[in-house]
């Protein structure tokens, strides 16, 4: 099993903050004979910005390497594969990449990030380190 990112915890105090249960930490996903660890499973049972009852599998990115596209490589491939998975497997969880705000208006908002976001279907929670809050849902 792979290290926590270093703002596990935030997104999990933000993601509480916004009406969800953590329900899996990590969130295991069995196929053959291998497991895959997406960082957290979560589900809100409130009405609130998704429809009750709604299943996530939320995989953090902080985005601190040196390298912008090393990390954009990074989280797209773990987003396609937890994606892929999920969906063989007809688990009704959604996959959501988990960002810092300052990453946002970094590489994702740039032409390279805005085309991997419509192209290959990208969801981003992104949270603000901060306060520990979602700030923006992107579908």
């Amino acid at each position: 099993m792979a290290a926590k990112d270093v703002y596990h915890t935030v997104v999990i105090e933000a993601l509480r903050n916004d009406g969800w249960t953590i329900t899996d930490d990590p969130l295991t996903i069995t196929y053959g004979s291998r497991d895959v660890f997406v960082d957290l499973g979560v589900e809100q049972t409130t009405i609130g910005a998704f429809k009750e009852g709604k299943q996530l599998a939320i995989e953090i990115k902080s985005f601190l390497n040196p390298s912008a596209i090393t990390d954009l490589h990074r989280a797209i491939g773990q987003f396609v594969v937890y994606e892929v998975l999920l969906k063989e497997l007809k688990l009704k969880r959604e996959v959501y990449v988990a960002v810092p705000l300052t990453s946002y208006h970094g590489i994702f908002t740039e032409e390279i990030g805005q085309l991997m976001i419509r192209r290959k279907k990208i969801k981003l929670l992104i949270f603000d380190v901060e306060t520990a809050e979602i700030v923006k849902w992107i579908n």
